[in-house]
C-alpha cells in the first residue's frame, strides 16, 4: 500500500471517528423518561434499549476506528492482526477500519457464536 493511500485512509477513519465521537456523546435518548401511562412507559422503555443498543455498537466501531488510526501510526495498518497477511485491497476500501483478513474475520465470527451458544445453553441450563 503506497503512503498516498494510507493517507487517504487516516482522512476516511479521522473523518469517521470525528463522526463517531459526536454521535456516542449525545445520550439524550437514553434517559429514563417517566409517565402515568404503562404503554407509554413500555414504549420509553423499549426506545431506550434501542438507543443502547445503537451506542454501544457506536461506541465499538469508534474503538475499532481509533485501532485503525494507531495501526496507521504503528505503520501495521492493513495487515491482519492474527495471520499477518495483507488484508485485500477491497475490504480496506470496505471496511478500513478491520483488524483482520476476511478469512481471519470468518473464524472470529465462528467462534464468537461458539461461545455466545455455549454461553446460552450455560444460561438455560442455570435457570
Amino acid at each position: 500500500m503506497t503512503q498516498l493511500e494510507i493517507n487517504q485512509f487516516k482522512k476516511v477513519l479521522q473523518t469517521k471517528r470525528d463522526e463517531l465521537e459526536r454521535m456516542v456523546r449525545n445520550r439524550d435518548a437514553i434517559t429514563i423518561e417517566k409517565s402515568a401511562d404503562a404503554l407509554d412507559e413500555v414504549q420509553y422503555a423499549s426506545e431506550r434499549e434501542l438507543a443502547i443498543r445503537n451506542l454501544d455498537r457506536e461506541t465499538n466501531l469508534l474503538r475499532n476506528v481509533r485501532a485503525a488510526l494507531r495501526r496507521i501510526d504503528e505503520g501495521t495498518f492493513g495487515i491482519c492482526m492474527h495471520c499477518e497477511e495483507d488484508i485485500s485491497p477491497k475490504r480496506i476500501a470496505a471496511v478500513p477500519w478491520a483488524p483482520f483478513c476476511i478469512q481471519c474475520q470468518e473464524q472470529a465470527d465462528r467462534n464468537r457464536e461458539e461461545s455466545n451458544e455455549t454461553f446460552d445453553e450455560l444460561l438455560v441450563n442455570a435457570a
